[in-house]
């Protein structure tokens, strides 16, 4: 049996570790276009500091990730204490994001009425109807406008870099969607499920949960590891373009090498990609694919000293800014407070990110008009008082994928019109999950699937 993967970020790279591992004998190769491998995956060390281009960690409690890590050997490294301070820039100044209902009722993040506006929510109906609304809507009809400017809207532009009236809430945040469905509501779903949960002593959360993860020498450990252990059936440089269906087989066509058959294609490329690879094989699908679009987003990373700073806020995780709050970019995170020995002693890691669904503009500006920015804002928000002494920007021109609303329903059409190519697979953080344990996890799901549907009789 011959699979071909193209792809080579982290989903690419993990179901091909997989199924090599599962099926030795077969001939696997993973196809990458760029001269390495990771996708937006990729940690650089520069003037000692270790700086992530994007993905800076993931939550640990997704045990598949964990299980990967120790399969190639890695020991993770848990975020800080501090990492738990989250902040929103409100009201001219960072205001901590409460964690608990005390929190809660003594924030200043809302005024009493948005308060008392979040805590009806227990006595209001469930919605009828509703297959798919956005974060917006959802957020504004469950907890109050005053919430969602505040709280929802920035949490959208700090996963997604997304735009909260255009995603999908069924689609980006299942959890919260399900607490209305199966409970009638999110407080009432959340008192059951702390109830329920009593019994098994599992912590509940309508959040993602879990402590933010990483590794000593930053996410690009995991890509390392598993590009050794691929070893020759990695191939960077191969750039896909098109996949033909000949007889019985698939044929991958490339920009610059020659074209390779195989049984199996697992396309764990951006939707993006796939789309134009797959116009010649099935239009429809292509078609469909097109409609997941992924905003530019820039992160540019700042090196300063930590006397410099002269604001609060620099001992959590970072900050978000609503919308509302009239700023050009979306939040900084402050790396070397989340993680230890990020930066040299007696200096702050901030990475900040612009662009994404609400600005893109902003994304694509000059070097310099970027960087102009950027300092501008942090000089008002935490009282930056100095040019940094290291500066690095990276660009990611199609960045997160947006799970906008109806994304869902056009998963369920790819799923049918999938069904006519048998051997032909779909992977990776353009349809069910950002993330990397979403990734890593559905790369596990996907080896059994093709293990039942491809190696059954092998």
């Amino acid at each position: 049996m011959t699979v071909a993967i193209v792809g080579g970020g982290i989903a690419g790279l993990t179901v091909g570790y997989l199924l090599a591992e599962r099926f030795p004998t077969s001939e696997i190769r993973v196809f990458e276009g760029q001269n390495r491998p990771g996708g937006k995956i990729w940690t650089h060390k520069e003037s000692g500091y270790l700086i992530e281009s994007a993905v800076n960690g993931f939550l640990d409690n997704r045990p598949r990730t964990l299980e990967l890590s120790a399969r190639l050997g890695l020991s993770p490294v848990r975020s800080n204490e501090g990492a738990r301070r989250r902040y929103v820039y409100w009201g001219g100044r960072l205001q901590r994001v409460p964690e608990g209902l005390t929190a809660f009722v003594r924030s200043d993040l809302l005024s009493a009425g948005g308060k008392v506006r979040v805590l009806m929510e227990a006595f209001l109906p469930p919605a009828k109807d509703i297959e798919d609304e956005t974060l917006a809507s959802f957020a504004t009809r469950r907890l109050g406008r005053e919430a969602y400017e505040t709280l929802i809207d920035p949490m959208a532009s700090g996963i997604y870099a997304g735009d909260a009236q255009q995603l999908s809430l069924k689609a980006c945040f299942p959890k919260v969607y399900n607490l209305e469905a199966n409970y009638g509501g999110l407080i009432r779903g959340m008192l059951q499920k702390m109830w329920q949960s009593r019994k098994t002593k599992q912590t509940v959360s309508a959040g993602p949960g879990g402590v933010l993860t990483s590794f000593d020498a930053g996410m690009g450990s995991i890509i390392d590891v598993l590009s050794e252990r691929l070893g020759p059936r990695l191939m960077v440089g191969h750039s896909a373009v098109a996949v033909q269906r000949v007889r019985e087989r698939y044929v991958v066509h490339f920009d610059a090498q020659d074209p390779i058959e195989a049984d199996v294609v697992i396309l764990a490329a951006p939707a993006y990609a796939s789309c134009v690879m797959l116009r010649e094989l099935d239009a429809q699908i292509s078609r469909e694919l097109a409609g997941i679009v992924n905003p530019p987003v820039s992160v540019v990373c700042m090196g300063i000293k930590t006397e410099h700073i002269k604001g609060d806020g620099v001992d959590g995780f970072g900050f978000l800014i609503p919308s509302r709050a009239g700023k050009k970019t979306l939040g900084t995170l402050f790396d070397s407070t989340v993680f230890p020995h990020r930066a040299p002693e007696g200096y702050t890691l901030l990475r900040t990110m612009a662009g994404g669904a609400r600005n893109p503009h902003i994304a694509l500006l000059k070097d310099d008009d970027l960087v102009s920015t950027v300092l501008t804002e942090l000089s008002d928000i935490i009282g930056l008082k100095d040019t940094p002494e290291m500066i690095k920007i990276y660009r990611h021109e199609k960045a997160i994928p947006q799970y906008n609303q109806g994304h869902p329903a056009m998963l369920d059409r790819i799923g049918h019109l999938m069904q006519r190519h048998r051997g032909l697979y779909l992977h990776g953080n353009s349809y069910r999950g950002i993330g990397v344990n979403d990734c890593i996890e559905t790369s596990f799901a996907l080896v059994e699937r093709i293990a039942g549907e491809m190696f059954a009789d092998v």
